[in-house]
């Protein structure tokens, strides 16, 4: 990931990531859903073909961590960076530092979808807390990472890095409190908001240290441009939230537009009547474990 293409590759990743959750929290904000994900049926209730039982985030966490990881040991072809340590050097020194760095924050995210399969198809119940750990555990060692990255970085390298932990802590932060205190819509949003920031600056960073369209490098020996560094992701602060409230809107007009058409009468929930007695009550109860037997 130390050139323009992997910087560029990670940050559409992450970007597409980030759309694809803000699209769910708007909808899941427009329909008033207690869970931003459902949880699901037992897992004999689902079906049994494997396209039934799969999770979409999972397969998604996996590829977007495979395509990360083979090219940063086999790209461009020819090369091979899977040693760790160079044998033939009598000091034995680490060599690809930067590469199994890379490989290490990706390899934390496979495990992150790998959790999520395991958990949706393997087990007969849902462990939604699992997951949810695993995530934050993904996140918490990206910004671990980030930080060690920023040791024999120049002053700009440090300070574009420095600006990329900010969201990314952030995001780590939310996911570790939301293994404890889940379905938080306001937890919803800011992770989503930080989770563009991060994504739309990784965007940035890989222009501005390799390809900057004034065709001249920023120099870090310049306060100015340094200056320019903050108040530039300060301005992705903005678009990350005029993203997010584009997204919403869209989501809203679709809503309002396709709601009514798909809606299921009788589908809502409904309160249960006042005039039931208990004898009536156990009736309706034993006949809903008999239709749930008989399924």
């Amino acid at each position: 990931m130390g050139t323009f293409q992997g910087h560029l590759l990670a940050g559409i990743l992450l970007l597409s990531f980030s759309l694809y959750y803000s699209v769910m929290v708007s909808l899941a904000l427009l329909r008033g859903q207690r869970f931003l994900s459902p949880p699901l049926h037992p897992r004999e209730k689902r079906g049994h073909r494997w396209w039934q039982l799969i999770t979409v985030q999972g397969v998604i966490k996996l590829v977007i961590s495979l395509g990360g990881i083979i090219p940063e040991f086999f790209y461009p072809p020819g090369v091979n960076r899977m040693r760790i340590v160079d044998w033939e050097d009598p000091r034995r020194p680490f060599v690809f530092y930067d590469n199994w760095d890379h490989v290490t924050m990706y390899g934390f995210f496979m495990l992150s979808g790998a959790v999520d399969i395991v958990s949706q198809a393997c087990r007969a119940w849902q462990n939604a807390k699992l997951e949810r750990a695993a995530e934050a555990l993904a996140f918490c060692v990206l910004t671990l990472l980030m930080a060690a990255h920023l040791e024999n970085k120049g002053a700009l390298e440090v300070r574009v890095h420095v600006l990329f932990i900010v969201p990314t802590f952030l995001v780590s932060l939310v996911l570790t409190i939301e293994v404890w205190v889940p379905d938080q819509p306001t937890l919803w949003v800011l992770k989503t908001w930080m989770g563009l920031v991060l994504s739309s600056w990784m965007l940035q960073l890989s222009v501005l240290m390799y390809v900057p369209p004034s065709g001249q490098p920023w120099r870090a020996e310049n306060p100015g441009d340094l200056a320019f560094l903050t108040i530039f992701f300060c301005w992705y602060l903005g678009l990350g939230a005029a993203m997010l409230a584009a997204v919403y809107g869209l989501c809203s007009l679709w809503h309002r537009r396709f709601s009514s058409w798909t809606e299921v009468p009788g589908a809502k929930y409904q309160p249960c009547p006042r005039g039931y007695g208990n004898e009536e009550l156990e009736k309706l109860g034993t006949e809903a474990m008999l239709q749930d037997g008989g399924v």
